[in-house]
């Protein structure tokens, strides 16, 4: 049958945050590990298809160009809406890549106007007058000031996304909002006709994500966090169905890698610490100077797999990120960090780890490539936009996996969400 909805995400942990909202909200989805090379036989017994991409701080250009032959694979296999997936955090760069993957897919789909709204409440993401909000504070003070890759120093998405595209940005304010789906269509409206291609949309609840998902039922392309999925669904008679998270229950050992820095990581990393549990610190300044760090750590991990989750993390304070960076450039360190962690986890499922949390958006892409993970099936919500997910090893085992954006999750997540799977899977 034909996909109702196909989604395009520019990372791998943002891909089963879109994936668990739409299952939570009744739809039946597969997620495809970047464009799948045979036909699209694995997406025809699915609602909706999400293909995660390893696309949000690599060239625009190899942006665009991912995402165009993304969207290409969903039309043959008959999406009839396509769905551009960013962080609630709207990581992106002057030169893109939101911006111009944006205007790619709108002119392959032959459309003069979309919507743009990271927005997603239950995880302290807002959008008000076009500022984007993280918990109480704007974007620009919050923690994103500090990213690696993406440090987001203005809040106001209309100034931001602008600044990207060549289309002119307008906005959609809470008020209109607030006026329910006419309105919204009614601004919509008027915005085209003033010659706008592009709006950001407020939304500082669930309620305004339901009412946007209703309003823009027929667009041929909605961008947006995971959180507008929520309000689409429903626009095909879809609704909440628990059975739609069901995985197989789990074996084997249990691990977490962690290769984000973001501020909830951080906390992550240190109530791990503070129980006591078994961690390896991975340095990029040894791993630079040649030393075996991932053979250090499987040797770590392999001495305490019997006493429960073993952590191993490169996960430092933004002061600490700046000093590696000034070292060994930002784009060396990050890859270095990566590529280690991606063989530490190879290692980690050659030793029998069959439960696996990966913190961190490229190195969960960097994982599921060298795990050869091609799909993911959606399972229970550990945290807001954070699932469990149970994908096929090429040698045939089920591995249950958690791909957690570094921005998501309590500070206890790297052993309640064992604790869930156990549960949700009895």
């Amino acid at each position: 049958m034909a996909i109702r909805l196909g989604c395009i995400a520019d990372d791998f942990t943002g891909a089963t945050d879109l994936a668990n909202n739409l299952v939570r909200a009744g739809m039946r989805v597969v997620q495809l590990i970047d464009v799948p090379q045979g036909g699209t036989e694995e997406a025809m017994d699915a609602e909706a298809v999400v293909i995660a991409l390893k696309s949000r701080t690599v060239p625009a250009a190899d942006a665009v160009e991912a995402s165009l032959r993304a969207l290409a694979r969903l039309r043959s296999a008959g999406a009839e809406q396509i769905y551009f997936k960013y962080c609630s955090t709207f990581d992106s760069t002057p030169a893109g890549n939101i911006g111009p993957v944006t205007e790619a897919l709108m002119d392959a789909l032959g459309t003069d106007f979309t919507i743009a709204t990271p927005a997603f409440p239950d995880n302290g993401r807002t959008v008000f007058k076009g500022h984007l909000f993280v918990g109480d504070v704007l974007l620009s003070e919050s923690g994103m000031r500090h990213h690696p890759l993406t440090p987001m120093t203005d809040s106001n998405l209309v100034s931001v996304l602008g600044a990207q595209t060549t289309r002119t940005v307008g906005l959609v304010d809470h008020t209109v909002v607030a006026g329910g789906v006419p309105a919204i269509r009614a601004r919509i409206d008027d915005l085209r006709e003033d010659g706008f291609g592009m709006a950001v949309v407020d939304a500082v609840s669930n309620d305004d994500l339901l009412r946007l998902g209703a309003a823009v039922q027929g667009l041929p392309l909605v961008t947006a966090g995971s959180g507008l999925a929520i309000g689409l669904p429903a626009n095909w008679g879809f609704k909440p169905s628990p059975a739609a998270a069901q995985l197989p229950a789990p074996g084997g050992h249990a691990a977490v890698v962690s290769g984000s820095v973001s501020v909830a990581t951080n906390r992550q990393v240190l109530e791990f610490l503070r129980g006591g549990r078994p961690a390896f610190s991975v340095d990029p300044l040894r791993v630079a100077a040649g030393d075996d760090v991932a053979g250090e750590a499987l040797a770590f991990a392999e001495s305490h797999l019997d006493d429960g989750p073993v952590l191993v993390y490169s996960t430092e304070s933004p002061d600490t990120v700046r000093a590696v960076q000034g070292r060994l450039g930002a784009a060396e360190a990050g890859e270095l960090v990566e590529r280690t962690l991606a063989r530490v986890a190879q290692g980690l499922v050659e030793l029998g780890v069959r439960r696996l949390v990966v913190a961190g958006g490229e190195t969960s892409g960097a994982v599921v490539q060298a795990l050869g993970i091609t799909g993911l099936r959606i399972g229970p919500q550990i945290d807001p936009g954070v699932p469990w997910c149970a994908a096929t090893l090429p040698g045939g085992d089920t591995l249950h996996i958690t791909l957690k954006s570094g921005n998501f999750g309590a500070p206890d997540f790297f052993t309640s969400s064992f604790a869930l799977l156990d549960r949700e899977t009895s």
